[in-house]
C-alpha cells in the first residue's frame, strides 16, 4: 500500500474542487486505498452556514467520511492556529486508519497552515486584555499608529474597522516579533512527506459567469431564510461569520440597508475579487500541479505531483 499521502486540492471558489475531491476519493478506493476528506474552507467550519458557502450536504458525500464541517457556532472566532491543530489531528487520524487524506478548500491561509511548516506567534491573554481596553478608550487608529512605528507594512494593511485584527497585530509585535504578517514563507517546507498539491483552474470568463450564477442561485435557494435563522442564533454578535461574503449582504438586505438587487450585485463583485486573490495566493505554491476544471481523477493518480 505504501505510506499514506496527503492530497491537497485548491483553487478559486467555483472551480469544482469539491467534485474533484469526491472523484479522487472514489478512485483511490477503487485502487485499494481508502480516503477521507478534510475541509479547508474557513466559512464551512460554521454550523448552519450552508447555502452561502456552497457546503456539500451530507447526503451528497457519496459515503466518504468528511471532517471539519460544522465544527463551530457562528458566534465563535476560529483562529487559524486552532484550525491548523484540528486539521492536522484529523489528517493524522486518517493516516492511522490506513487511509489517504484529501484536504480541499480555497482559504489560502488555512490551507498553508496545514500543508507547510507554518508557525504562529504566541498569545498573551493579559496583554490582549490591556490592548482591548486601549481600543475601547482610544480607538483603532491610535493602535495602528503604534504599529506603524514598528511595522509600517502591517499598519498599511490593517482596516481600522476591524479592531480585533488591529489588537492581534499589536499583541504579536509587542511580544518581540519582527512583523505580524502571516504569509507563505519564501521557501516553504512541507509538513507531511508525500504531499500532492493540485490546483483547479477555469477560464476567467467562464469562472465569472459561473460565480455570478452561483450567487443568484444562493438567493433562489433560500440564503435569506438561512441568514434569518442564523440571526436567531446570534449571528450578528460573531466576530467573523457575519462578515462572510454573501452573509453580510443578506444581513444588509434583511435590515433594509440594501435592496435584493444591491445585495446580489455586491456579493457577485466581492466573490469575483475573492477568486482573483485565491488564484494569486495558490500560484505561489511550489510544485503545484494545475488541472482544468472537470479533469478526471484518474489523471492525478497516474501522474501524481508528490514532493517529499
Amino acid at each position: 500500500m505504501g505510506a499514506p499521502r496527503l492530497w491537497v486540492i485548491v483553487g478559486a471558489t467555483g472551480t469544482g474542487k469539491t467534485s474533484l475531491s469526491l472523484d479522487l476519493a472514489e478512485e483511490l478506493t477503487r485502487r485499494g486505498r481508502r480516503a477521507e476528506i478534510v475541509n479547508a474552507d474557513a466559512m464551512q467550519l460554521y454550523r448552519g452556514m450552508d447555502i452561502g458557502t456552497a457546503k456539500l450536504p451530507p447526503g451528497e458525500r457519496r459515503g466518504i467520511p468528511h471532517h471539519l464541517f460544522d465544527e463551530f457556532e457562528v458566534t465563535e472566532d476560529v483562529a487559524v492556529a486552532v484550525y491548523q491543530e484540528r486539521a492536522r489531528a484529523a489528517i493524522r487520524g486518517i493516516f492511522d486508519r490506513g487511509g489517504d487524506a484529501i484536504l480541499v478548500g480555497g482559504s489560502g491561509l488555512y490551507v498553508s497552515s496545514v500543508v507547510f511548516d507554518f508557525r504562529f506567534p504566541p498569545r498573551d491573554p493579559a496583554l490582549r486584555a490591556r490592548l482591548e481596553a486601549d481600543l475601547e478608550q482610544n480607538g483603532a487608529e491610535a493602535l495602528i499608529g503604534r504599529i506603524r512605528e514598528v511595522d509600517p507594512g502591517t499598519a498599511d494593511r490593517l482596516d481600522p474597522r476591524n479592531g480585533r485584527r488591529v489588537v492581534r497585530a499589536l499583541e504579536v509585535l509587542l511580544q518581540g516579533a519582527d512583523t505580524h504578517g502571516a504569509a507563505l514563507p519564501d521557501a516553504p517546507v512541507l509538513w507531511h512527506p508525500g504531499t500532492a498539491i493540485i490546483g483547479v483552474r477555469l477560464d476567467r470568463a467562464a469562472l465569472v459567469d459561473r460565480l455570478d450564477e452561483r450567487v443568484r442561485g444562493m438567493w433562489r435557494e433560500g440564503l435569506l431564510a438561512e441568514v434569518e435563522s442564523l440571526r436567531a442564533r446570534a449571528l450578528e454578535s460573531g466576530p467573523t461569520a457575519p462578515r462572510a461574503i454573501g452573509y453580510a449582504q443578506a444581513l444588509a438586505q434583511l435590515s433594509g440597508r440594501m435592496t435584493e438587487e444591491e445585495a446580489v450585485s455586491e456579493t457577485q463583485a466581492l466573490t469575483r475579487r475573492y477568486a482573483r486573490r485565491q488564484v494569486s495566493w495558490f500560484r505561489r505554491y511550489p510544485d503545484i500541479r494545475w488541472v482544468d476544471a472537470g479533469a478526471p481523477a484518474e489523471r492525478l493518480l497516474d501522474d501524481p505531483p508528490v514532493r517529499s
